[in-house]
């Protein structure tokens, strides 16, 4: 699908740029097809990771965050945890995972012990952080189905620390891609693991807050950050 230029032009708006028509550069249009098709080698790892997934298995379960996310879902292969949704009903969810994965997810209370611990752990930590005792999260990640270059701007955006903030440029200059704020943007959009991936730790080139997708918004991003103890504009 091509982006338009009000397209483009929106999209530097949410991270926060300068609001003229951004340039149409040669590296610019390649990061763009990275999220318009993708390469045949993703396909075929893509393929490879949603088999793992229909043979092993999608489980799923939630706990209930009383102050402000209201109910938050999670769900997790054998490798490792896959979706993290809030804001949303368990219909919704449920049918997030059967698009992304070709398969039915089983809730908690179908699982095997193993699938039981591991989905346990995922919320006692989802939990814990949510009332401010825990500041790292000790999860294995399954980001098997995802594009290579989202997959480098979600690792860095793990790395940032408890309660520190970047911006969309910074971070694109960490994963070696100075001029690539928007597409990394655009990676944290659609990043499916919010809260353990922290996506609202990264602000826009003003340094100050701009495109949050999960919960509510804007104002869920300011909260989280609060939670933290980040300071942001």
């Amino acid at each position: 699908m091509k982006q338009t230029t009000d397209d483009l032009t929106a999209i530097h708006q949410w991270l926060g740029d300068a609001l003229g028509a951004p340039r149409r550069e040669t590296w610019m249009r390649a990061l763009d097809a990275l999220y318009s098709r993708t390469p045949a080698l993703d396909q075929a790892k893509l393929r490879r990771a949603l088999s793992d997934a229909r043979t092993s298995g999608v489980w799923y379960d939630s706990i209930a965050d009383a102050q402000h996310l209201g109910r938050v879902f999670f769900a997790a292969t054998t490798t490792g945890l896959v979706a993290i949704a809030f804001g949303v009903s368990e219909r919704a969810f449920r049918d997030r995972l059967r698009a992304n994965f070709g398969v039915e997810a089983e809730h908690a209370r179908s699982k095997i012990p193993f699938r039981g611990r591991k989905l346990g752990r995922i919320g006692e930590q989802l939990r814990e952080y949510l009332a401010g005792r825990r500041t790292r999260f000790d999860l294995p990640l399954d980001l098997r189905a995802l594009p290579e270059f989202q997959r480098r701007v979600l690792l860095a955006a793990l790395k940032i620390p408890h309660g520190q903030v970047t911006t969309y440029g910074e971070l694109a200059r960490r994963i070696g891609h100075p001029k690539a704020a928007r597409a990394v943007g655009q990676a944290l959009g659609h990043n499916p693991i919010p809260l353990v991936i922290p996506c609202h730790r990264v602000l826009g080139a003003d340094g100050s807050l701009h495109g949050y997708g999960a919960g509510k918004g804007l104002p869920t991003k300011a909260w989280l950050l609060t939670l933290e103890g980040a300071r942001f504009e």
